[in-house]
């Protein structure tokens, strides 16, 4: 099968762009042939073994020729963009639109997919159902939220409900919103959590020591803590930070990986809780956040809103437990004998289950974590179900 994956993101910096990347490693490994357009704002982006790139190059610090002349929008923020969709002027967004469909123009032509899967019922999903070949969209939770925001943005997630052949949800949660959100869904939603990448994320013994000084740290420290994700309010960092404030010790380093476009406010909301053992570390790439995961301790997920919550996974691969809100698609996976769960907001009820891990009140089998999110979640076994949805939208 030919898949032609479309995403408004690129391949690495967001939950949608990994999933994208760990989809598209794994149809090729089952012997399909793949496609991508995505946006970038550089050339030296990251290639995916097997899989052709069509990248479509926006402006940031980086000068590329023919590209469009702003960075890649998001709905909230990005590590390498804070440029978001609704601040857009009536002509750039006409520009992104363009850009995009004569990009799956060329590809329609040149690679001629089986099939479309695009990310998020949003802008290039609508783009994509104007042509004669079916479409598979995954919803991602962020555009459901751009939906509710801004009702500009509605004309092509409600023409993409409308034409495509199935919708993706990635959790319980997701597909109620879906379902509510959109009028035209008509049975087409099926659920398929998120899988992670098993050759990335793994158990692996490394010196914390020796981690600690690649990322600048030349302290010794018992007990680590670590936060992935990006620095946006739904992630709900402050509250680990307030969190902090009651956890934190001369023995405990609370690690922060990720930016964004609060990193200057919780850099300052560190400073006024005198915080000394936060370290906020910017984006890393995924082998630096592997280190991360095998020398945490533990480590945390406090959104607000959290559509699936990836990053939990790639933690729990690593044989690390997980303390995440009660909300979202999290408790879909975060069972007891993984990790804890604590409500949105609860700053104090945060703090106590840090606590009961670091002070090992709450003991868990770091090995079982590891194999139970593999069994479970691993990319492979859910690509699988995928390549099913695809089947039934071509034979629809």
């Amino acid at each position: 099968m030919k898949i032609l994956l479309i995403n408004h993101f690129p391949l690495e910096g967001s939950g949608s762009g990994v999933y994208t990347k760990n989809i598209a490693k794994s149809l090729v490994k089952k012997g399909n042939e793949v496609c991508i357009i995505m946006p970038e704002n550089t050339k030296d982006y990251s290639r995916v073994e097997g899989v052709k790139l069509h990248p479509i190059y926006f402006t940031s610090n980086e000068k590329i020729e023919g590209a469009l002349p702003f960075n890649f929008p998001c709905f909230t923020t990005h590590p390498r963009s804070t440029v978001n969709f609704y601040d857009l002027t009536d002509e750039e967004l006409k520009m992104y639109e363009d850009a995009f469909r004569e990009a799956i123009k060329q590809e329609i032509s040149e690679f001629n997919p089986d099939i479309i899967h695009g990310q998020h019922v949003w802008i290039l999903s609508g783009i994509a159902a104007e042509f004669d070949v079916p479409v598979v969209i995954t919803a991602h939770g962020t555009d459901i939220m751009g939906y509710q925001k801004d009702s500009k943005f509605h004309k092509y997630a409600d023409f993409a409900v409308e034409k495509c052949k199935k919708i993706v949800t990635i959790s319980k949660d997701s597909d109620e919103l879906v379902v509510d959100t959109f009028k035209n869904v008509n049975g087409k939603n099926v659920i398929i959590k998120n899988g992670y990448d098993p050759e990335v994320f793994y158990p692996k013994e490394y010196s914390k020591i020796e981690v600690l000084k690649e990322l600048g740290i030349n302290k010794e420290f018992d007990k680590v803590v670590s936060f992935v994700g990006k620095l946006t309010n739904f992630k709900g960092v402050d509250v680990l930070l307030k969190a902090c404030k009651e956890y934190e010790n001369e023995n405990i380093l609370t690690l922060i990986a990720g930016n964004g476009e609060l990193y200057e406010d919780l850099n300052e909301l560190k400073k006024n809780l005198n915080l000394k053992n936060v370290v906020f570390l910017g984006n890393r790439p995924h082998e630096t956040l592997r280190k991360i995961y095998n020398i945490a301790d533990v480590s945390i997920v406090p959104s607000r809103r959290e559509p699936f919550g990836l990053v939990a996974l790639e933690a729990m691969a690593c044989g690390t437990p997980v303390i995440g809100t009660n909300q979202g698609g999290i408790p879909d996976f975060l069972k007891k004998e993984v990790g804890i769960l604590v409500e949105v907001e609860d700053v104090e009820q945060l703090a106590k289950a840090i606590l009961s891990v670091l002070n090992e009140e709450v003991v868990f089998d770091r090995s079982y974590i590891a194999k139970y999110v593999n069994e479970n979640h691993s990319q492979d076994a859910l690509t699988n179900e995928l390549i099913d949805v695809y089947k039934e939208a071509l034979n629809s």
